[in-house]
């Protein structure tokens, strides 16, 4: 099977957002202010200033995201760090660091944390019984995978 990781009620949720779609999270994060207020927020850079700003609550902040604040988030999922993701992504919109966007979304899914893209998926999550619960989540086992053989050139 795998390892397991026991989630808090109090969780670690990170807050990011392509530009043309930072004033609808930071719209998001106000209506769910009194929701997110147990929980320890962390964001990429402009992100961060502007929805601690709106709900009066620290936000850890990383750097911009193009600057490696998506890359900051992805270690932290990786390390564990990191509960919730709610990422609202500009699907209309290519972006300059979309190999970093694709980046968060494998580690976030390969660590099995749970993930909103969009408002309603993170409606959902915010407004789910767990989420002010104990969660145990199971990380897959990636043994096998880093017991394969390597060819050498």
């Amino acid at each position: 099977m795998g390892n397991e990781r026991k989630l808090t009620s109090s969780k670690v949720i990170a807050l990011i957002a392509h530009d043309h779609k930072k004033s609808e999270l930071v719209e998001w994060a106000k209506r769910n202010k009194a929701l997110l207020a147990p929980h320890i927020l962390y964001a990429t850079g402009t992100t961060g200033k502007l929805i601690e700003e709106a709900l009066g609550q620290p936000v850890i902040k990383m750097l911009s995201g193009p600057l490696g604040g998506d890359q900051e988030i992805g270690a932290f999922i990786a390390t564990g760090k990191i509960d919730v993701m709610v990422f609202f992504s500009d699907p209309m919109e290519m972006q300059p660091h979309d190999s970093d966007v694709r980046a968060l979304m494998r580690l976030g899914t390969a660590w099995n944390i749970p993930m909103a893209m969009n408002e309603a998926s993170a409606d959902f999550i915010m407004t789910s019984p767990f989420m002010a619960g104990d969660y145990t989540i199971v990380i897959p086992d990636y043994s096998k995978y880093l017991k394969r053989k390597i060819e050498k050139d």
